[in-house]
């Protein structure tokens, strides 16, 4: 498996999502998680928010898995908080992060969470608040590298003002098809062009690029958002097309050539995974050794319907 840097450490290209096991037994949770092992995957991501009620995905991983000291030692577990969907809001405040910590932590079954990423940007955030939680959980060894998701340049920044401990990650939507982090700076300048409008903040890739902030690209395979996926789809029968052909020529599924498009990019991101199949995790990995070509890159691009000027 190919590995990318990740903080003052590296990780694999490949991230295990657990977004969907909330109804899944124990047999199926357990051959999901050895299969990414096998593919070289030890990277696995939660959110307190995933299956519909607060903490009650980790509670099935870790109640499926219930892993023995050594096992946890071997893998990297990160979790998200900062969404509250009982009551329609976001909260960065103090108290939630820390209360939601150690929900994550009592779900889990751990003593640490190796990286906490803040869910989607809350619009009343104070960055002392946030500040003062990472600190606490820095100290006390509950947290030991902290991120965020779907954050643009200017909301990390904010975050800086106060937060003292690096930005590991951020996690964005991207995909072949749903790629307007990576299509938008193509078109700049071009009035007249739809796809040279800035949707997230100005230069999300190359900021965090500059700042050694990991990108790691969530919904892989989505046309676009929870669109439905756009592999083997007639809505994108040139794309596929394209991807058919290449992964016959390099000898690897479809959903290998998915995932190699966005290792390719030289950001260096991470893929999550979304998928409960164990086959598409391994298809999906193989991708991650796949090297495609610049002119391999950019067909598929095109393909996908985005302007090259």
């Amino acid at each position: 498996m190919k590995t990318v840097p990740f903080g003052t450490t590296t990780a694999p290209a490949v991230v295990a999502g657990m977004m969907r096991i909330d109804d899944k037994d124990d047999a199926h949770i357990r051959a999901l998680y050895d299969t990414a092992r096998a593919a070289g995957i030890d990277f696995f991501d939660h959110a307190d928010i995933y299956g519909g009620r607060m903490h009650h995905c980790e509670s099935r991983f870790a109640a499926a898995l219930r892993l023995t000291a050594a096992e946890r030692d071997e893998i990297v577990l990160q979790t998200k908080c900062g969404i509250v969907p009982d009551k329609g809001m976001f909260d960065f405040s103090y108290e939630h992060i820390v209360a939601q910590v150690e929900g994550s932590l009592r779900s889990l079954r751990t003593d640490r969470l190796d990286v906490l990423l803040l869910h989607r940007p809350d619009a009343l955030v104070e960055p002392e608040e946030v500040a003062r939680a990472f600190d606490e959980l820095e100290a006390s060894g509950k947290v030991r590298a902290f991120g965020v998701s779907n954050h643009t340049p200017r909301q990390i920044d904010l975050l800086r003002t106060a937060v003292r401990q690096p930005l590991v990650a951020n996690q964005l939507q991207l995909s072949i098809t749903h790629a307007p982090i990576i299509a938008q700076p193509i078109a700049m300048n071009m009035a007249a062009e739809d796809q040279s409008i800035v949707r997230d903040g100005g230069g999300i890739i190359e900021y965090c690029r500059i700042n050694g902030i990991t990108i790691q690209a969530w919904s892989p395979f989505q046309g676009g958002f929870f669109t439905g996926v756009f592999l083997g789809n007639p809505q994108y029968a040139e794309l596929n097309a394209v991807i058919d052909r290449l992964a016959a020529a390099h000898g690897v599924t479809p959903i290998a050539i998915a995932t190699a498009w966005i290792v390719r990019h030289p950001a260096r991101m991470q893929v999550v995974l979304g998928t409960t199949t164990p086959e598409r995790v391994t298809d999906a990995a193989a991708g991650a050794d796949v090297e495609l070509t610049r002119e391999e890159w950019y067909e598929l691009f095109r393909a996908a319907g985005h302007l090259l000027p």
